[in-house]
């Protein structure tokens, strides 16, 4: 005998999730994950730190205390900054401050007084959590953003800097982290829930590198981050072995989504306060390092080195930015470490597509599979498609899907942002027609995958030819002598513009401008060989890892 509910639907089709009292949805937020982990692997190690080691359990222990103790200080929906290199305390806060319902902003450790107070009193944020390395650029500005009512500074004995007694610090209010910390003893006990009540909740705001203008906040969400921390966790191959060296800043995009997503997993997250050759091959020879993520830069500093070797266990390094040289790819492989290409933005959570590996690939000769691996693929799991398009066209018009033809690359789907905090005109701009307008240009495979060509402000127009820089520097960078290449276009008044290269060689190599100039014949057309050959000593780069272009242009300038 069965028994029915008259006023049930039959199937269901068109039932509001209310009428069944939320039992089908719940508000999705990467806060869950460090609750699972806490209570399913309460003993399995979470954070390492040089001698400091902490378990799941104490792990979320110290998120509650601090969510407390920030909770007590701030309103639903305030801006919490963080300015603080990969230390523990900055992975915490990636937990704590949206439990505590907070905004995290996770500060540029790199950038100076001035750009700092910009941020700081356009995000509005209510309370500053430094590392005692940086006292003294928050002593200098702290009069300047009077918003800022709780100051808090982190000190970090083993690898840092102690700071002192808080009192000589020249920052009026300032208290210990330890102080801070110790006052939810004296708060209502009880755990907060590892719940928001709308997933459209802002969780961070992270702002871009204002290379073209002032630096725009990026708004991600709690359902932004959980489901993107999702596509890093597969993609990745995320599991309860992970061991993930933090070589990529916690300030960059969240890491990607990877405090959450390594969290996620239940990984244990090693925690590396620089970015040193030595320090990394400490770690993957001493901790087991089984994941890595970071620029380009990092994959030629870990080969680079002279600690470089064999490995016996396998080392996943996911890389974004301008594509890894076929001659790093191939370098890393030979040592046994398997190179995944990555692309995205500030908008889009980090990481937007991947170069997905075909079985066909590795039938290739080593070059011609480098080659493919530094496309940037297709889309990840938790996004959609990404479009290559005729610039400025609306209704948005895709190129032919010929390997050649350029457009700018659009994107949409569940990690694109929800849009630029307190700045609705540059919002619509950034979302006309429906996608968003990354501003970079590239081409579509007739296999659906995208491959970057350049920068839509970067591409040089000489003789009224487009030459990609990102092609020229892939064609120099093949040569055993070269580590690094960043192209420019200069003024030329035949061509209006020509391409000129600076050049890093390997350490001890040698190499002239013309045998630089006879390779690059070799693989491009003429008009694209830069004649104009720069060896530098080092390139300007963003914390994260890209070349300052527009400070090679100005330099370029100057003289």
């Amino acid at each position: 005998m069965s028994v029915s509910t008259p006023d049930a639907p039959a199937t269901g089709l068109g039932s509001s999730t209310t009428e069944w009292g939320g039992a089908n949805r719940s508000e999705l937020s990467p806060l869950r994950f460090l609750e699972r982990s806490a209570a399913v692997f309460p003993d399995r190690e979470a954070i390492v730190y040089g001698r400091r080691s902490h378990s799941y359990a104490e792990f979320a222990d110290h998120v509650q205390r601090l969510a407390r103790v920030l909770r007590s200080k701030i309103a639903p929906g305030d801006r919490v900054a963080y300015l603080a290199p990969n230390i523990p305390e900055m992975l915490i806060a990636h937990f704590a401050v949206p439990l505590a319902g907070g905004v995290l902003v996770a500060l540029n450790s790199r950038l100076a007084g001035p750009e700092l107070v910009y941020i700081l009193e356009h995000s509005g944020a209510r309370a500053l959590y430094f590392d005692a390395e940086f006292r003294g650029t928050v002593a200098d500005i702290i009069a300047d953003v009077p918003q800022v009512e709780t100051v808090v500074e982190i000190t970090d004995p083993e690898f840092g800097v102690t700071g002192g007694p808080v009192g000589e610090s020249g920052v009026p209010g300032l208290v210990s982290y330890e102080d801070h910390l110790a006052a939810a003893g004296d708060l209502d006990p009880s755990p907060i829930p590892w719940t928001v009540d709308d997933e459209n909740t802002i969780i961070a705001i992270n702002y871009t590198s204002g290379t073209t203008g002032k630096p725009k906040g990026v708004m991600y969400t709690h359902r932004g981050a959980y489901l993107n921390s999702f596509g890093e966790t597969f993609h990745n191959q995320f599991t309860g072995q992970t061991k993930y060296l933090w070589t990529l800043p916690m300030f960059h995009c969240n890491g990607w989504c990877t405090p959450w997503a390594v969290t996620h997993a239940g990984g244990t997250h090693i925690c590396l306060r620089a970015v040193r050759a030595e320090a990394i091959w400490d770690a993957i020879d001493n901790l087991g390092v089984t994941h890595m993520c970071g620029a380009p830069t990092v994959c030629t500093t870990i080969v680079g080195s002279p600690r470089a070797h064999r490995l016996d266990r396998p080392l996943r390094i996911t890389t974004a930015g301008a594509p890894p040289s076929p001659t790093v790819i191939g370098s890393l492989e030979a040592i046994g470490v398997t190179v995944v290409h990555v692309y995205g933005l500030t908008e889009v959570y980090g990481p937007y597509t991947i170069c997905e590996y075909q079985d066909s690939w590795s039938d290739l000769a080593p070059d011609e599979r480098a080659a493919k691996l530094s496309r940037q693929g297709v889309g990840m799991v938790q996004a959609e498609n990404a479009r290559v398009v005729v610039p400025d066209s609306l209704p948005l018009v895709d190129v032919p899907a010929d390997g050649e033809t350029m457009g700018e690359i659009v994107l949409r789907g569940n990690n694109v942002m929800a849009g630029y905090f307190r700045d609705e005109e540059e919002t619509r701009k950034a979302f006309a027609g429906g996608w968003f307008h990354t501003g970079d240009l590239g081409v579509m495979h007739p296999d659906g995958y995208i491959q970057l060509r350049d920068r839509a402000k970067d591409i040089i127009i000489s003789g009224g030819e487009n030459i990609s820089t990102i092609e020229v520097e892939q064609a120099l960078v093949s040569h055993d002598a070269v580590l690094d290449v960043a192209v420019i276009g200069v003024a030329d008044e035949k061509w209006g513009e020509r391409p000129r290269a600076y050049v890093l060689l390997n350490p001890g190599a040698t190499l002239t401008a013309e045998e630089l100039i006879e390779h690059g014949r070799r693989l491009l057309a003429g008009y694209k060989v830069p004649r104009d050959i720069v060896f530098a000593g080092d390139l300007p780069r963003t914390p994260t890892g890209k070349v300052l272009k527009g400070e090679l242009r100005e330099r370029a300038r100057a003289e």
